[in-house]
């Protein structure tokens, strides 16, 4: 930790663990279903740390690649937890609806949407004044991919701070909505429906915010190309290589979103050096791409790989 650490860090936690009592006082699903998220965001904080814990433990001979993808399993973990959670409040605000047969103590829950709405914009705030909010241009060092990386480059640093600003600000919009549930109902008591129709509706924003952890989460455990590397980008880079005539069974994946792994043929002409078209070419994947780990096989270059079937690029 860093100093300034303590003056830093958001008082969210300690101040919105009061919602769920709040919800509970005033018989809003509206702010049960912002409490559920609340708390299913603490939960799945702790599934992620648990996770970054067992994925720091070295690679073994069963498990050669290490533990990282206990990452992405603790991720899907935690949007299983939001859906279920989601998915009972869904049916209680539906019952709701059609029974009819509830009553809303609107000033406990005017309190309880207008303290949340205030702690949201304290953190967003704070958040919003993090260096990493406002980068800049420049480079930084990459030392797990032994090279240096563009500062557009997902970093793990500012990822996760401008992740936690952009959620902050999902969590105040949800809460300025129960505010303006929870005010129609105050001065306007018949209109009580408002809170099971706000809650739907978040029920829908909350799920469409796991949307894109399922799609990661997806695409690292089926093998698939990190976001923001592109196959014939990766290509292209060894293409250019000196000596470099070509390039077969080239595979890019992930083990995390933050550790993209390649292997690769290249097929090199005979006057070329193996091993300077080796350091080079490794050195082209590391430095443009940010690759942990790079599996090169170096190869002469036959006129037959044009024909083989299994030599040629996937289609798109």
């Amino acid at each position: 930790m860093g100093p300034g650490w303590g003056r830093d860090t958001p008082p969210g936690p300690g101040c919105q663990l009061c919602r769920p009592a709040g919800g509970y006082l005033a018989h809003s699903l509206a702010i049960m279903t912002d409490a559920a998220h609340l708390l299913t965001d603490v939960g799945s904080m702790s599934v992620s740390l648990f996770s970054l814990w067992v994925s720091a433990r070295p690679p073994t001979k069963t498990m050669s690649f290490g533990w990282h993808r206990s990452e992405t399993l603790g991720a899907l973990a935690s949007v299983l937890s939001i859906w279920v959670v989601t998915g009972a409040l869904v049916y209680l605000a539906a019952a709701r609806i059609i029974s009819n047969d509830y009553e809303i103590e609107a000033r406990a829950m005017l309190a309880t949407s207008a303290s949340a709405v205030g702690v949201n914009l304290v953190m967003a705030y704070i958040l919003h004044q993090a260096p990493a909010v406002h980068g800049h241009g420049g480079y930084e060092q990459l030392e797990s991919a032994g090279g240096c990386l563009p500062s557009h480059a997902p970093l793990p640093g500012s990822t996760s701070v401008r992740a936690a600003f952009v959620h902050v600000v999902g969590d105040l919009l949800q809460s300025f909505g129960v505010l303006v549930a929870a005010t129609i109902i105050y001065f306007k008591p018949q209109c009580k429906i408002a809170d099971p129709i706000s809650t739907l509706f978040f029920s829908v924003f909350v799920l469409g915010s796991t949307l894109t952890i399922l799609r990661d989460v997806f695409r690292v455990l089926m093998e698939g190309a990190p976001r923001g590397i592109q196959f014939d980008a990766v290509k292209e880079a060894l293409l250019a290589v000196s000596g470099v005539r070509g390039t077969h069974d080239l595979h890019v994946w992930a083990l995390t979103l933050s550790h993209p792994v390649v292997s690769v043929h290249v097929a090199v002409d005979a006057s070329a050096n193996p091993e300077t078209v080796l350091r080079e070419a490794t050195s082209q994947l590391q430095s443009k791409f940010g690759f942990v780990s790079c599996t090169v096989q170096v190869e002469r270059y036959q006129e037959e790989v044009l024909g083989c079937p299994h030599c040629q690029d996937p289609p798109s």
